[in-house]
């Protein structure tokens, strides 16, 4: 098992541009690591709904044969990762509908915490449901609204629904965006000309040469058309929000823009804090990359001690590499990141991570430190240690599979075999962000949530497929 969380989905929607698939392609492209499980796309001519997903990465879904296909000037896409037993070309998104004469694609990036109980209740009164996505709920909720607008339909909707949720549908007239009240994820509006744009992360604007307008923000639904765009409200201003700071951590690209910040910039803060919380003797900083590399570098600045490359990653290595027998899973390690021995031996190494989760693959991957003769193997992690799970579209395993959950400090550094361990504090994390922290979601640190936790909500990571 991978240390790291799985993160859920990115999203891309562009309005009034030639040959739209081909730039909601390069803009999937640009978070492909947002989601590498499946992707699809959807597009109009403003007549017609056409679609294309499939299991597996954007460029192996998607040729010039079938992006030719997608006709129309708008349309919306999706990359994908889901929770296990989910893994299905049917929950692949976008959803496609076709209701009362009306087609509807939907996206969706979070989770719905209270999707199970809606489901039923729809399911008892004739609903039937063709894929195990939370998503097709609210498709479900717009369909018993007896309005025949569309902006209507979906308010009605998000009365109903709680929990993190960024969406983008298409009709054929409209390409809408969806952010909500919490603002648990990321959504950003992008100009292209005089075209429109939607996506999960700024980076994929600046692959399309669009221009970063503003983020959608929580509580708000934009609503693009030939007219140009509308913005409406569908929950009030919030004195609090819930964005995810773990965004900043790990999720997003260093070179995208969220929640007001370069990740990159952020990741340094992060790093630097790190340093000053957990000083340490050591020859060289060595990153773990990609995540941590800017950390590490902020690490290096702060503390003076040299930044080196001493862990490679093979970038071609995905979640479907074949781990049948724990021998093979522990060469994955070794697959996915290879340790340079020229570089680490004889040396005084500080491993510089964004997280620890289950601590299995960061014991294997010390293991590789010290076989590759490194003297002394140090470990500092640029977020607190993840004690609960998360109910909002991260993949956080049950309480009993977090090693900081069972845990202390000292008994984890044990166990990872290192000579010593630090995280960032809580404190020092919120330290390197703009905004207050009362405006970020920390339920995973500290075991407080937003929405109040039932136990039904506690098992709704293992009975159904999160977006």
């Amino acid at each position: 098992m991978n240390d790291h969380p799985k993160h859920y989905c990115g999203l891309f929607g562009a309005f009034g541009v030639p040959d739209a698939s081909y730039l909601i392609y390069l803009g999937l492209y640009a978070l492909q690591h947002r989601g590498e499980e499946s992707c699809g796309i959807v597009t109009s001519d403003g007549n017609e709904l056409y679609i294309h997903k499939d299991m597996g990465l954007v460029a192996d879904v998607f040729n010039d044969e079938n992006l030719r296909l997608l006709k129309g000037d708008r349309g919306i896409g999706h990359v994908r990762y889901s929770t296990t037993g989910s893994s299905l070309v049917k929950n692949a998104q976008p959803l496609f509908v076709d209701y009362l004469g009306n087609s509807l694609a939907v996206a969706h990036n979070g989770n719905l915490i209270n999707s199970s109980s809606l489901r039923r209740e729809l399911e008892r009164t004739g609903s039937i449901f063709q894929t195990t996505c939370d998503s097709e709920v609210i498709v479900h909720l717009m369909a018993r609204s007896s309005s025949r607008n569309v902006v209507t339909k979906l308010k009605s909707a998000l009365e109903k629904i709680r929990g993190a949720y960024s969406l983008v549908f298409l009709t054929e007239k409209e390409l809408i965006g969806v952010r909500d009240p919490e603002g648990f994820r990321p959504l950003c509006l992008g100009k292209k000309g005089d075209s429109w744009c939607l996506a999960s992360e700024t980076c994929a604007f600046d692959l399309i040469e669009a221009k970063f307008v503003r983020e959608v923000e929580p509580g708000e639904i934009v609503v693009i058309t030939g007219k140009g765009l509308t913005s409406t409200r569908f929950a009030p201003r919030a004195k609090r929000n819930s964005c995810c700071i773990f965004e900043h951590i790990y999720f997003a690209r260093p070179d995208s823009i969220i929640f007001g910040e370069t990740v990159h910039l952020v990741r340094q803060k992060l790093g630097e804090t790190l340093a000053k919380e957990h000083p340490v003797d050591a020859d060289y900083v060595i990153p773990i990359p990609d995540s941590g590399t800017s950390a590490a570098l902020g690490f290096s600045h702060a503390s003076g001690i040299p930044l080196e490359w001493g862990a490679i990653r093979n970038h071609y290595v995905g979640r479907t590499f074949i781990q049948p027998h724990q021998k093979i899973r522990d060469l994955g390690v070794k697959v996915k990141i290879n340790i340079l021995r020229e570089v680490v031996a004889g040396k005084k190494v500080v491993i510089v991570d964004d997280s620890i989760v289950r601590g299995t693959t960061s014991r294997i991957r010390v293991k590789n430190f010290r076989a590759a003769g490194a003297r002394e193997v140090h470990m500092r992690i640029s977020c607190p240690p993840h004690r609960f799970p998360c109910f909002y579209g991260i993949d956080f395993p049950s309480p009993d599979e977090l090693i900081a959950n069972r845990y202390s400090v000292k008994e984890i550094r044990d166990y990872l075999g290192v000579d010593s361990l630090g995280y960032l504090s809580l404190e020092g994390m919120l330290s390197a962000v703009k905004m207050p922290a009362h405006k970020y979601c920390v339920s995973c640190w500290v075991g407080k949530y937003p929405f109040k936790v039932t136990g039904s909500t506690k098992n709704i990571l293992e009975k159904k497929c999160v977006c």
